[in-house]
């Protein structure tokens, strides 16, 4: 599996990263056969949060590597700072709490990636990158980023922290894929438009995507007339997304493969550096994500499939 680098961390980061939304106590031997298996094919990252699964994602991630020994070979990717039902807690004690919570519940004294799972635009990035920065220093984090924050708070918070000789954030971690979403997935999200994918490729800033193969709306599973799925419905169902699915369909006739790895190969094929989130629970579905992490994509063919503004109604 091929891997990008992140600034702050001595190892790679492999390209397919396994998201852990579904690990939970109960189903504690899948979470252990999907993460063997992944670490199989050549994956190293794992994607969790503060507030997967009420802790339980961590707290699986942790037992599992544990028992396999296995932590030095591991990248760990945690979020914090969540808002919760009082509002935003993008602050020092909300990342200070959350952060040694994580470390607990994942049984190490590190994280690789450590991100901020939301933005609040009301708190000046110095406050912010001061207070990630102490922890850093003190080796709880080896590299920082953002989940949900726009580039031009990123690019603030990035100078600020050059002007002052402190470590800036070194991935973001917003939604990119083929299907364009109509509204955030969530409150508070962010998804990557062209001018944010201008500013990664200037800056060749690593960007990690989430729901990186929109849901599943590539798998052949969803049309107009289909819709049972309102969230799907709600977020992606647009004239110009059926045309990209109609492209991505016949781009994969070509080349023999899905079109959803076809999805997955427009995330991988940017002109900055990209991993994917993905949210395999089989054997079947880490092959196909291993697969459609090969696949070359031409400059022609990326165009063609994301621009579809001049389709005709």
């Amino acid at each position: 599996m091929e891997t990008i680098r992140i600034e702050g961390l001595q190892k790679p980061v492999s390209n397919l990263i396994q998201g852990s939304d579904f690990f939970t106590h109960a189903v504690y031997d899948k979470v252990c056969d999907v993460l063997d298996n992944y670490f199989a094919i050549g994956g190293n990252t794992i994607d969790t949060a503060h507030i997967y699964c009420g802790g339980q994602s961590e707290e699986t991630i942790g037992k599992w590597m544990k028992e396999r020994g296995n932590r030095q070979d591991v990248v760990i990717l945690t979020k914090g700072a969540h808002h919760n039902a009082d509002g935003p807690r993008v602050n020092p004690e909300a990342i200070r709490s959350d952060l040694e919570k994580s470390l607990e519940r994942l049984e190490t004294d590190y994280i690789d990636l450590y991100g901020l799972h939301r933005d609040d635009e009301t708190v000046p990035v110095s406050v912010i990158i001061d207070a990630l920065n102490e922890h850093i220093q003190a080796g709880r984090i080896h590299a920082i980023g953002a989940s949900n924050w726009t580039y031009q708070r990123l690019q603030e918070a990035n100078d600020y922290a050059r002007a002052n000789g402190l470590k800036g954030f070194t991935f973001s971690s917003p939604n990119l894929s083929l299907a364009k979403p109509n509204e955030p997935h969530w409150k508070g999200c962010v998804s990557a438009d062209a001018e944010t994918c201008q500013w990664h490729e200037k800056t060749q800033l690593p960007l990690l995507s989430w729901s990186s193969q929109a849901r599943g709306f590539f798998t052949g599973r969803y049309a107009p007339d289909k819709l049972d799925d309102k969230e799907i419905v709600r977020i992606y169902y647009s004239d110009a997304n059926w045309e990209r699915l109609r492209r991505a369909q016949e781009l994969a006739a070509q080349k023999g493969v899905t079109m959803i790895q076809i999805a997955l190969a427009y995330v991988l094929n940017q002109a900055f550096p990209t991993a994917a989130l993905i949210g395999a629970r089989d054997m079947a579905e880490l092959t196909s994500c291993r697969d459609g992490a090969r696949i070359r994509l031409t400059a022609e063919e990326m165009n063609w499939l994301e621009h579809v503004d001049t389709v005709e109604a």
